[in-house]
């Protein structure tokens, strides 16, 4: 790679110019994370990783969202598995990057999508970004939020936004801890380059000392808690009949009939 490079693929661009690298989803119209997006960003992460020179990794998502979430249609019995696998690799993948991880968030956020920003070093939002972890509703749970969430933004907070599936503004969102600034509509561009600007200033190589000092306890509880999220996922949540309805229900387009087991 140049100084300025462009690379585009079937879910992602991605753009080298000087030492940060921006990706930016593409999966339209709501930029949905499905398997190939997951096969992308895990053969991409570990490239940018081993530039010495890459400071700092823009997340951003085209068109009107930044992510609605991880694609329902993978969380049927014969996919949920591959996709678990590969999406908690792009988690963990960003979690151990040495790079500084910004999320530039706007539109929707949801499940997935809002598991991939939380665990950015510094997330801008629009003030009218839609946030949540919907997967209640379908039977489900994001491990990634519950295995995290309580740690950035409090127990109380977490459990609310977890076990009832609300939607918020990414102006609340900034209130719980959520993210690092809600910033107007039309600020957020202005916002991530402000940071940035500051950021390529800097030495990489102490941006990544730092980050390994100051995140390394978070990295260590981290993978031991998403593997134990995954376990109760793939060996208790998914063998309810609810989680089943719920998913059924939702490819359906109708309403999910609980029945309690």
């Amino acid at each position: 790679m140049s100084t300025v490079a462009a690379v585009t693929l079937a879910r992602l661009s991605v753009e080298l110019r000087a030492s940060v690298v921006r990706i930016v989803l593409r999966n339209p119209p709501l930029n949905v994370i499905d398997i190939p997006m997951m096969e992308e960003l895990v053969q991409a992460l570990p490239e940018i990783e081993k530039r010495n020179d890459v400071a700092a990794i823009v997340l951003s998502g085209e068109g009107k969202a930044f992510s609605a979430g991880v694609d329902v249609a993978a969380h049927t019995p014969d996919k949920v598995e591959e996709m678990l696998s590969k999406f908690h690799a792009v988690i963990r993948a960003l979690v151990e990057s040495k790079k500084v991880t910004i999320a530039a968030v706007h539109g929707h956020c949801l499940g997935g999508g809002a598991e991939l920003a939380m665990v950015c070093d510094v997330i801008y939002t629009t003030a009218s970004a839609q946030w949540g972890f919907p997967e209640i509703k379908l039977g489900c749970y994001p491990p990634v939020a519950c295995t995290a969430l309580g740690a950035l933004i409090g127990q109380k907070h977490a459990s609310e936004l977890i076990l009832t599936g609300r939607t918020i503004t990414g102006s609340r969102a900034a209130e719980i801890g959520l993210v690092t600034q809600a910033v107007p509509d039309h600020d957020l561009h202005a916002a991530i380059e402000q940071v940035l600007e500051e950021l390529v200033r800097l030495s990489p190589a102490a941006l990544r000392a730092t980050k390994k000092a100051l995140f390394g306890w978070d990295s260590m509880h981290f993978d031991k808690g998403l593997a134990r999220a995954e376990k109760i996922y793939l060996e208790e949540l998914l063998k309810t009949a609810d989680a089943q309805e719920g998913i059924r229900a939702f490819m359906e387009k109708r309403e999910p009939r609980w029945k309690g087991k």
